[in-house]
């Protein structure tokens, strides 16, 4: 555990240490709090939180992979990977620690977003159960797409390519449940598809309904990535 935390307190000062953080994350909160209160808040005076986090829920499609794209790219293009797999940590550690660091950084994007509730409190009556509700969807949509770029990142030496796989990979995941809509399918394969599709069960969540369904889905899920992520590093050693 100490090792995890180690590498999870480096990765995540190291966030702070790149500007192109910060202006994803400025760039991030900034266009969907100002489509929300253009395009929802001032035309219809309605305190409904749902729209707000559909676009964070979308946002999180583009900014997440922009932000991990570097998680490994970068230390394999600059040669540290070698010299940071050669710690007194295991792989796993490493890895962990990377995705607690990036899972950390944006959990902090996202209590920088509740002050949009916080303010929009101050003109009606705010449901907060719907509001946690949410949160809890995109906090467990941001996990799966962090473990999802930072494996996308161990695969090759090129950001662009990391980003564009995990733009890939997330939109896919996206809208699995508006391919079934487009296709008839079995009835089987249909219930299928749409318990692969992310927004399915965010949309399950956000309602106010916790099914252990649906946090097991994004921890399989989570899993699957991290577990991918570790296989490389040792294909890699291998090699």
């Amino acid at each position: 555990m100490r090792g995890i935390w180690a590498i999870a307190k480096k990765e995540f000062w190291g966030f702070f240490n790149s500007l192109i953080a910060y202006f994803f994350a400025i760039i991030f909160l900034g266009a969907v709090n100002v489509l929300f209160v253009f395009m929802v808040l001032f035309p219809n005076g309605q305190l409904n939180m749902t729209p707000y986090f559909d676009f964070l829920l979308y946002g999180m499609w583009f900014i997440i992979p922009a932000v991990t794209m570097r998680s490994w790219a970068e230390e394999k293009k600059l040669g540290t990977d070698e010299l940071l797999l050669t710690f007194p940590v295991k792989d796993w550690e490493v890895v962990l620690g990377k995705y607690l660091a990036g899972l950390a950084f944006f959990g902090l994007i996202l209590v920088l977003s509740f002050s949009v509730p916080l303010s929009t409190a101050l003109l009606g009556k705010q449901s907060w159960s719907v509001v946690l509700c949410g949160y809890l969807g995109l906090l467990l949509v941001s996990a799966a797409f962090i473990a999802i770029g930072q494996t996308m990142s161990a695969l090759t030496k090129s950001q662009t390519i990391a980003f564009v796989l995990s733009l890939i990979i997330c939109l896919f995941l996206l809208g699995l449940n508006n391919l079934g809509g487009l296709i008839a399918l079995p009835r089987g394969l249909s219930f299928f598809i749409n318990y692969l599709d992310i927004g399915y069960h965010f949309d399950s969540i956000a309602r106010g309904v916790i099914d252990s369904r649906d946090i097991i889905y994004y921890l399989s899920l989570i899993l699957f990535f991290l577990i991918l992520n570790k296989y490389w590093l040792d294909r890699r050693k291998w090699a």
